[in-house]
């Protein structure tokens, strides 16, 4: 099934998605996307549905071609002040605050969101295999989050982030319990809860 242009015809709508909430450390991170319906792009898809060499060309191509496009971050410490879900829509609340370009509405990836200043928001569930806005939000999201644990895996090699990007893979939880946790991991999540044999 294609994914399709628009929630509603003849509105300019922004498409939000975050990346890495279920991951052990790192910062959340979201994005905004307004896509210029004029310019098409059939294999834009859902971040987890793309291999990594297909998202990183889609990310240049979303750079390049959307109207306007912004990316918010929450850090590990802000995440553990204030939950992982109210931190998820920060992120967007970051994302969306840094577009230049006027839009009516916004389309949210779940099914929740808080409300951003005066804008209308629709919480579509699995948005992000539904509308290509959305799609171009989880790539953008997941695109920038992984670099940027790509760069902070260069000074803690022991948790593996270079591979997993922070989620808790056996090899990781193996690393927090021979190492402990470091400055980037969520200290309110439940880090040594699961087996490490």
């Amino acid at each position: 099934m294609s994914l399709k242009i628009f929630f509603e015809k003849g509105k300019i709508e922004v498409g939000c998605d975050e990346a890495g909430r279920g991951c052990y450390a790192g910062p959340v991170y979201a994005a905004a996307v307004i896509l210029d319906p004029k310019k098409r792009n059939a294999t834009l898809n859902d971040s987890r549905k793309i291999s990594k060499k297909t998202r990183d060309e889609q990310r240049i191509w979303i750079e390049k071609n959307a109207i306007d496009w912004a990316v918010g971050i929450v850090s590990a410490k802000e995440i553990d002040e204030i939950n992982i879900l109210n931190a998820s829509f920060l992120a967007m609340h970051r994302a969306i605050e840094q577009l230049t370009a006027n839009f009516d509405h916004l389309l949210i990836d779940g099914n929740r969101f808080n409300a951003y200043a005066n804008k209308q928001h629709h919480c579509i569930i699995k948005g992000d295999s539904k509308f290509k806005n959305i799609a171009a939000a989880s790539i953008l999201a997941k695109t920038h989050r992984d670099e940027y644990m790509q760069k902070i895996a260069i000074d803690f090699p022991q948790y593996d982030w270079q591979n997993n990007q922070g989620y808790g893979t056996l090899k990781h939880r193996k690393a927090l319990v021979e190492h402990g946790i470091c400055e980037h991991h969520r200290k309110s999540y439940r880090l040594f809860s699961e087996s490490t044999k």
